[in-house]
């Protein structure tokens, strides 16, 4: 399944290179609510909570409001995800809160799960470097993706894992290393990061494994709209 993205930063519709870059920027809201409105489920983050340098919480509740949308952003706490659950999301994406730097604290996993039900919690275990990283994929952990997949396992409905390395730059994902983590878990896996052409998303499909896709959406690369 071919997931849309819709990155919100400074009241707008954003794509970044690595999580750093700005690449693209687009005040139409409206515009790319509109595009992505018939697809089952839209990938919704508020980096500016995620960095922690504010929100965009009345862009955010407009975009639940229209769409199905999994959630991420600065989401630290269960009032957090409840609240984003309340304005109708479907699913909450939890990444930084479920690390720290020693590893992974699955603690924080079970207390999650048991507050707001792990059917609705994605974990996001995004790397680099072969590494899991965190706050905005700038602070290294040291924990393989695999290795972090497996003691979360237990607290979530689904895995995010985004290859920070390609990401935004449109060069193709790296099939092993998502083959490699789908290896590790019954949990529907969710891959990310360099994403360039639909016989890339289609691969992904026949394995069971869905794509996030924004870049290649924005640069026309792949050409999507309204489905009937």
């Amino acid at each position: 399944m071919l997931i849309p993205s819709i990155d919100l930063m400074n009241g707008q519709v954003v794509q970044l290179q690595q999580g750093e870059r700005l690449a693209l920027a687009s005040a139409d809201l409206d515009g790319w609510i509109a595009r992505f409105s018939s697809y089952p489920l839209v990938q919704l983050i508020d980096l500016d909570a995620a960095m922690g340098t504010g929100d965009n919480r009345p862009l955010v509740e407009r975009v639940c409001r229209e769409l199905p949308v999994q959630i991420g952003g600065g989401v630290r706490t269960a009032e957090r995800a409840r609240d984003l659950l309340d304005l109708g999301a479907r699913r909450v994406i939890l990444g930084s809160s479920l690390f720290d730097a020693s590893g992974v604290r699955a603690d924080r996993a079970a207390d999650m799960a048991s507050a707001v039900g792990p059917d609705r919690l994605v974990a996001a275990v995004d790397s680099r470097g072969g590494q899991v990283v965190i706050h905005g994929w700038k602070t290294p952990v040291p924990v393989t993706p695999a290795d972090a997949i497996q003691a979360l396992d237990p607290y979530v409905s689904a895995f995010l894992h985004t290859h920070v390395d390609t990401e935004g730059l449109l060069t193709g994902l790296n099939l092993d290393i998502v083959k490699s983590l789908a290896a590790v878990t019954s949990k529907k896996l969710i891959a990310a990061g360099g994403i360039r052409s639909m016989d890339e998303v289609n691969a992904l499909d026949a394995l069971g494994i869905d794509a996030v896709v924004g870049m290649a959406i924005y640069t026309g690369l792949i050409q999507i709209g309204p489905r009937s």
